[in-house]
Formats: structure tokens, C-alpha cells, sequence
């Protein structure tokens, strides 16, 4: 609640008192009843716009995360497609402000002193990467769904954010494709390699704590059962 503008700490107590919540509650805890009065409230508040939808894709190196983002930011535009920021240069083909924000070291710094990332961390034990909040909230309170691609550290740090998210987790078809698509795209050293696929193994055994599974065998069909997960009700049972 205080983090929705202009509700202070004061007027939060007040809406919950009246609201008959106890501010000990997560929202997982609220009751059939409360919920409803809970969203009818901030339904009204916000002149009956409903607020979008987040959900947060994850999944190990190389499992196609960029292709399925892509796919859906060229066939969906009703999904906003947060744009995260990175200090790690850019590859062949990428964007500025596309695909990522490339920035500096002192830019990344200064952003996160400045409150400006949802979440950010280390991959890879070399580049730091971050999502940019400003851009999330206005999407969201404008009614808009919205899309992050991050890795598995920052999906956990959203979720306890923003408890609503829905987590989805982009598997490989096998172990192998996996291995095969991270070598054949041959923008790493045989090292680098070694060290991203010790960190997928890592990275799959976690694929329970997510709300969903998409298997990426098609990009065109992993891209539209991810955003079919966008109209999802807000509370699964």
C-alpha cells in the first residue's frame, strides 16, 4: 500500500482500519472478502483503471530468454517490455535503450544509490545488470502488463518486491539443446562456456520456486504461452 503515490504511512492505516485488515497481513494471508474490498478500493482510487499485470521471466544461459522477448516485443504490443540495464558491452546486433541500457560503472553506481533499480546483481561473476523502476511503475498504474527478463537472483528479489509477479521459468527442451545453443552462438570463450553452464545447473535446480514453466522448444510458441500467463487472475488459488 505505501507504496502506491500519494498514500503515506498515515492515510495506509487508516485505508486498512477501514478496510478491516490488520497491518500485520501479507497479501497472500487477506481473506476472499478482504481482497475484493481491498481491490475495489484501489479499483476506485485510480478512476476504475485496473493496474497491469508484472510477470518476471528467468531461466539459465543460453535457454533463448532474449529470442522469446523479442518474439513477444514484436508481436504483442500491449506488453511493455521492461528494458534492463547492463555494464557489460553490448553484442553484435543489440541496441542502446533497446535491448538493454549500456552504461558505465560510475552510471550504474549512481542508480543505485539514487533507488532507481527494482533489483540488480552480479551474473556471471563478471557484469552487473539491473532493472530500471521508474519505467515499471508508470506502465503498471497505467493499466499496462508488464514483461521482465532477468536472471534467477533478480526474479527473487521482484517477487519479494512486488509479491503479485508472476514467476515464470523458460526451461530448454534437454540439458543437451541447452549446451548446443550456448556453444553455437559463439559470443563467449570455451571458459566462459564452462563457467556459464555450472551456473545453469545451479540455476535449473531452482525452477520449482517459480509459478510456471515454459519449455522454449518454438520461440513463437514459448512467446505466446508467456503472454498468455499475463491474463492470469491476480491470486492463484
Amino acid at each position: 500500500m505505501t507504496s502506491v503515490p500519494t498514500l503515506g504511512p498515515l492515510r495506509v492505516a487508516k485505508v486498512m482500519a477501514r478496510l478491516g485488515i490488520a497491518e500485520s497481513k501479507r497479501t497472500a494471508g487477506l481473506g476472499s472478502r478482504q481482497r475484493s474490498e481491498l481491490w475495489n478500493y484501489l479499483l476506485n482510487r485510480e478512476g476504475g483503471v485496473a493496474p497491469g499485470r508484472l510477470v518476471v521471466m528467468a531461466g539459465p544461459t543460453a535457454v533463448g530468454k532474449g529470442s522469446v522477448s523479442a518474439c513477444i516485443r514484436e508481436n504483442y504490443a500491449e506488453i511493455y517490455l521492461s528494458v534492463s540495464a547492463t555494464t557489460r558491452p553490448p553484442r553484435p546486433g543489440e541496441i542502446d535503450g533497446v535491448h538493454y541500457y549500456f552504461v558505465r560503472d560510475d552510471e550504474f553506481d549512481r542508480m543505485i544509490e539514487t533507488r532507481e533499480l527494482l533489483e540488480w546483481a552480479v551474473v556471471h561473476n563478471s557484469f552487473r545488470y539491473g532493472t530500471p523502476r521508474p519505467p515499471i511503475d508508470a506502465a503498471l498504474e497505467a493499466g499496462k502488463n508488464v514483461l521482465l527478463e532477468i536472471d534467477l537472483q533478480g526474479a527473487r528479489t521482484v517477487k519479494g518486491e512486488l509479491p503479485s509477479a508472476i514467476l515464470v521459468f523458460l526451461l530448454p527442451p534437454s540439458w543437451e539443446e541447452l549446451v548446443r545453443r550456448l556453444t553455437g552462438r559463439g559470443t563467449e570463450d570455451p571458459a566462459d562456456q564452462a563457467r556459464r553452464l555450472e551456473t545453469a545447473r545451479v540455476e535449473l535446480a531452482a525452477q520449482d520456486e517459480f509459478d510456471y514453466r515454459v519449455v522454449n522448444t518454438e520461440v513463437a510458441a514459448a512467446a505466446r504461452e508467456v503472454v498468455e500467463l499475463t491474463a492470469l487472475p491476480s491470486h492463484r488459488p
